[in-house]
C-alpha cells in the first residue's frame, strides 16, 4: 500500500526516532576511532558514511515508496532518483558538522526530514553530544527572549549579511558549528537569529527549518520568500531562521546589504 501523501504521528516519530539512533551510532564510532588513534580526517569520514548507509537502509525498510535525498549521496543518485517524481522525498544529512564532529565538539548534529510537495513537514534534529533530539513529533516550546538579540554566526566565515543583521538589531554574535545546532540553538533560548548567504543543501536545512516552524519560528529564504524542497538542484543559497518579533528587521537588514 502507497503511504500516504500527507504526513502521519507515525512519520513524525519515525524522523525523531532514526535522528536519535544515527547519532547514538555516530557517538560509538567517534569513541571506538578516537580509542584506536584515528584522525579527524578518519574519524569525519568513518562517522558520515556508516550514518549515511545506516539512515538508507532504515528508510527503505520503513518506507519503501518514499525517496531519499541523502548529503552522503552520489551526484549521480542526486540527479537521477525516483524523488523528482514522487511527493514523499526524506531528505537526510547523516553527519551535519563534520569538523566539530572530528574535533570532538559538541555542536553537530543528524538530520533526518520528510518533504511533502517540497514543504518539509516532518523533520528531527538530534544533537547527541547534548543527549537531546527536536522534533516535529513533540515541537519543542521557544525559550522567552533576552533583552538584547543575539545573531548566529560561523565560527570561520561569518557572512556580511549576518553582521548587517548584527548591526541593524544591536545584537550580540554567537559563534557555532553546524546548522542544525543552529537552529537549534534558537529554541533552545541561546541565540535568536540565524541568517545565512555562503551557500548550503537542502540537507542542510530541511530538518532544522522542519522543526524550527513546529516550534512557531520564522523561516524563509533572506529576502522573505518561501523555502522549496526537493528541487532539481538541492543547492539552496540562503535562508534565515529566527524568532517571529526579529524576522522583518532582520530580512530587511539583509536586504539593505544587497543580497535580498
Amino acid at each position: 500500500m502507497q503511504n500516504p501523501v500527507q504526513p502521519t504521528s507515525a512519520d513524525h516519530n519515525l524522523a525523531a526516532d532514526l535522528a536519535t539512533r544515527a547519532g547514538a551510532l555516530l557517538l560509538s564510532t567517534r569513541d571506538q576511532l578516537t580509542a584506536e588513534g584515528a584522525d579527524q580526517n578518519t574519524i569525519k569520514d568513518s562517522g558520515d558514511r556508516q550514518s549515511h548507509v545506516w539512515l538508507v537502509e532504515q528508510l527503505a525498510q520503513a518506507r519503501p515508496d518514499d525517496a531519499v535525498l541523502s548529503e552522503e549521496a552520489t551526484a549521480d543518485e542526486v540527479q537521477n532518483s525516483k524523488r523528482l517524481s514522487t511527493s514523499r522525498v526524506w531528505i537526510v544529512d547523516p553527519l551535519d558538522g563534520t569538523r566539530e564532529y572530528g574535533e570532538g565538539r559538541s555542536d553537530w548534529a543528524v538530520h533526518v526530514a520528510l518533504a511533502i510537495d517540497g514543504e518539509p513537514v516532518c523533520g528531527a534534529v538530534a544533537l547527541p553530544s547534548l543527549g537531546r533530539t527536536y522534533s516535529t513529533a513533540e515541537p519543542p516550546p521557544i525559550v522567552p527572549a533576552p533583552e538584547t538579540p543575539r545573531v548566529i554566526v560561523s565560527r570561520s566565515r561569518p557572512p556580511a549579511e549576518a553582521l548587517a543583521v548584527a548591526r541593524a538589531l544591536d545584537a550580540e554574535l554567537v559563534e557555532m558549528g553546524s546548522a542544525g545546532a543552529k537552529a537549534m540553538a534558537i529554541i533552545r533560548g541561546e541565540a535568536d537569529i540565524y541568517p545565512h548567504s555562503g551557500g548550503q543543501y537542502e540537507w542542510d536545512s530541511a530538518a532544522p527549518v522542519a522543526v524550527a516552524l513546529a516550534a512557531g519560528l520564522h523561516c524563509s529564504r533572506l529576502d522573505g520568500s518561501e523555502l522549496a524542497y526537493n528541487r532539481e538542484s538541492p543547492y539552496l543559497p540562503d535562508l534565515i531562521i529566527s524568532r517571529p518579533e526579529h524576522a522583518e528587521a532582520a530580512i530587511a537588514a539583509a536586504a539593505g546589504h544587497g543580497t535580498a
